[in-house]
C-alpha cells in the first residue's frame, strides 16, 4: 500500500459508515489522520468508529439540512480544533424508473441527499479552511454523472451536478491552498446495491470493459492522494476510476 502522509490532518467524510466512507476513513486514519463521520445513522456510525480506532469520531446530521450540517461543524471544530479535509461522500440510488415513471418526491429527495447535501457541507466549511488557509475537498461523483445511466436520471442528474458543483468551487478557492476535486467511480457493491434492481445492476457491470465492480479500498486510495498536501496542482478536476468505462 503507498503512503500519503496526513499526519496532524483531521477530516470529515460524510456517509462514512459504511461503503466507500468506510473505507476512506480508514484510509486517513492508516495515513495519520483523526476522522470525524458524518452519518444519519449514528448507531452504526459509532460502531464503525469503535470498531476503526480512537481517531475516529461519529457524529449524527442530515447533510441536507443547513443548521444540523452547521450545528455539527461547530462541534466537530470544537473536538478537533480543525477541519483540512472534507470528504462529500454521503448519498443515494434512488428507485429504478424512467423519468417519466419517477415520482417527483423521488426527484427531489436524490438531488436533495446527492447535490444539496455536499453543496451545504462547503458552505459550511469553507469559511473555516479559508481561516485557516488550507483544504483538501474530494466529491464522490460517479461515472452515471458524465454518462446518465438509463432508470437513474436523479441518479445521473445529481452526480453531473456535484461535477459542475467541483469546477466551479475549484476556481473560487484556487488561491486559496483549498483544492476541490471530484472522483467518478464505477460502481461497487456496497450497501447502495440494496436500492438497486438486479436489472439495473447487470447493466451497470455490463459497461465496465475490466468486468467488474470497483473496490472501496481502491477507490479510498485514489481519495487520499486527493486528500494529501501531494495534491497540489490539481484543482476542479474530475478523477475517473471506472475499469475503463468513462471516454472523456
Amino acid at each position: 500500500m503507498n503512503e500519503y502522509d496526513l499526519t496532524g490532518r483531521s477530516a470529515v467524510v460524510t456517509g462514512g459508515a459504511q461503503g466507500f466512507g468506510r473505507a476512506i476513513t480508514e484510509r486517513f486514519v492508516a495515513s495519520g489522520a483523526k476522522v470525524a463521520i458524518w452519518d444519519h445513522d449514528i448507531a452504526l456510525a459509532e460502531k464503525t468508529a469503535k470498531e476503526i480506532g480512537p481517531e475516529v469520531a461519529a457524529f449524527k446530521v442530515d447533510v441536507a439540512d443547513l443548521a444540523a450540517v452547521e450545528k455539527t461543524r461547530d462541534e466537530t471544530l470544537k473536538a478537533f480544533g480543525k477541519i483540512d479535509i472534507l470528504v462529500n461522500n454521503a448519498g443515494i440510488a434512488g428507485i429504478n424508473k424512467t423519468v417519466w415513471e419517477t415520482d417527483l418526491e423521488e426527484w427531489r429527495k436524490v438531488l436533495r441527499i446527492n447535490l444539496d447535501g455536499p453543496f451545504i457541507c462547503c458552505k459550511a466549511i469553507v469559511p473555516a479552511m479559508l481561516k485557516q488557509g488550507y483544504g483538501r475537498i474530494v466529491n464522490i461523483a460517479s461515472i452515471a454523472g458524465k454518462e446518465g445511466n438509463p432508470n437513474a436520471a436523479h441518479y445521473s442528474s445529481s452526480k453531473a451536478g456535484l461535477i459542475a458543483l467541483t469546477k466551479s468551487l475549484g476556481k473560487e478557492l484556487a488561491q486559496h491552498d483549498i483544492l476541490v476535486n471530484a472522483v467518478t467511480p464505477a460502481a461497487a457493491r456496497t450497501a447502495i446495491f440494496d436500492q438497486m434492481t438486479q436489472q439495473h445492476i447487470d447493466f451497470v457491470l455490463s459497461k465496465i470493459p475490466k468486468g467488474r465492480f470497483v473496490l472501496v479500498e481502491e477507490l479510498a486510495a485514489l481519495v487520499a492522494w486527493l486528500a494529501s498536501e501531494d495534491c497540489a496542482f490539481s484543482t476542479g478536476a474530475v478523477f475517473d476510476i471506472s475499469g475503463g468505462r468513462a471516454t472523456y
